[in-house]
Formats: C-alpha cells, structure tokens, sequence
C-alpha cells in the first residue's frame, strides 16, 4: 500500500513523542484554490506533547516545520495548528472526522 501524506505527516511527528495526534485531510474544502491546484493538500492537526511544555505558539509551530520542512509548499499547501502541551488539554478535538486519532502506542 503506497504511503499518504497522512501517513508521511504522522510518522515525520513522531520525534515530537505524541500523546494525541488528530490530523484531517481538508482538501477537498479547497477545490479551485490556487495551492490545491499545484497539488497540495489543507490539513489541520491538534497535537499533544510533552515537549511543547514551556515553549511559545510560535516555537511549537517552528518544530513542527522543521519536522515536515520539505513537505511544505510541495505535499502541503496550508497546514492549521492546535499544538498543546499535556497540561493545557481542556479544549474540544477538532470538529468532524479525523484520518488518525491514535495514541503512540498506535491503539
């Protein structure tokens, strides 16, 4: 079975040691838009970590560029961000289905 860009997405996070990954695919919202049309797909992701502890909005978002860096602008055009450390888990997953809801464990 070839590899997705969610499945590329996940497996480029995990470095990042995830308690909580939830990544949908909003491409198809986008049909028409000029970054689908050069093949890139929308994606939003909440991510849960313990390593986003103590770090700034802006410096999660960096280590997460970092981690995807050559998929950005070629496998993803728009990517939101819900990057959360385990303490500051009060808020609603995202709305609607997701492609990964899973634990680390992959359970």
């Amino acid at each position: 079975m070839a590899k997705t860009t969610i499945d590329t997405i996940r497996t480029r996070l995990l470095p990042l040691e995830p308690l909580v990954i939830e990544l949908r695919d909003d491409s198809a919202r986008h049909v028409g838009h000029a970054g689908a049309a050069s093949g890139g797909g929308h994606y939003e992701l909440r991510l849960i970590s313990a390593q986003f502890a103590g770090h700034s909005k802006i410096a999660r978002h960096r280590l997460v560029y970092h981690l995807l860096g050559d998929l950005m602008q070629r496998e993803i055009h728009a990517l939101a961000m819900n990057l959360l450390a385990p303490d500051e888990v009060e808020r609603a997953p995202i709305s609607g289905p997701t492609n990964a809801d899973f634990s680390p464990s992959g359970h």
